[in-house]
């Protein structure tokens, strides 16, 4: 699954006039780069989400896309934040551990494929939520005090008290089991319902990305990436 139904307030003004998930870095839409990065992994069939300016999203997907089917989960009436969209887009997904990706994000692949990797070290018999994660020296462009704690063997906690950096952010990309997605509250929430129901039962677990990443958040952000990527 794809999350690009986002109205980017942070992004303006560039998302005045068009979806987040269309903004450009490096010539191509940040859309365009996911796919790229799903394409190179072997993926198949993507669900993508759409809520602000979703004819423009849409009419992207159409005529840009190619090699992957999409399916729409539309939110026009009503936008459901991460977990709400998950949840709005459940029926679509299938009943096996399924792929999601945030479009706001930047990276590339490190010496193997992310998302390979991913696929490689899930575990179903002990996993329900599977993050790629950065240590927060390399997360780019990322103002936050990190997400997690990442153990030896792989399992995730949250940040430990409030005020206090956690040493790794989440990339945006993760693999869940469709049967953590239950018990869930009527109308929008964060996908942060799900995580917690998992590091509770420590079915939740971390895998160190070894590529570049980079938030694009804001308009600063893009120049910033982009002299990242002149480095490469």
């Amino acid at each position: 699954m794809v999350m690009a139904a986002g109205i980017g307030k942070r992004m303006r003004p560039l998302t005045a006039t068009r979806p987040k998930p269309l903004v450009e870095v490096a010539g191509r839409a940040l859309l365009d780069h996911v796919f790229d990065r799903l394409r190179a992994a072997g993926v198949e069939r993507a669900v993508v989400n759409v809520h602000y300016l979703a004819d423009a999203l849409e009419a992207h997907l159409r005529h840009r896309v190619r090699g992957i089917e999409v399916i729409v989960s539309d939110e026009r009436e009503r936008l459901m934040e991460t977990g709400g969209g998950l949840v709005k887009a459940r029926a679509l997904l299938g009943d096996e551990p399924f792929l999601v990706v945030n479009s706001d994000n930047f990276w590339l692949d490190g010496p193997t494929d992310a998302i390979r990797q991913l696929a490689a070290r899930w575990d179903g018999a002990t996993m329900d939520a599977l993050m790629l994660m950065v240590p927060c020296a390399r997360a780019h462009n990322h103002g936050g005090q990190g997400d997690f704690h990442l153990a030896p063997d792989g399992r995730v906690t949250g940040r430990r008290k409030p005020g206090r950096v956690a040493p790794f952010v989440y990339t945006g990309v993760q693999i869940m089991a469709p049967s953590l997605i239950r018990d869930w509250p009527e109308g929008p929430f964060s996908t942060n319902l799900f995580w917690n129901r998992a590091i509770e039962t420590g079915r939740a677990y971390g895998f160190v990305h070894q590529g570049l990443w980079s938030e694009v958040n804001v308009p600063g952000a893009i120049a910033r990436t982009e002299a990242l990527l002149a480095d490469v």
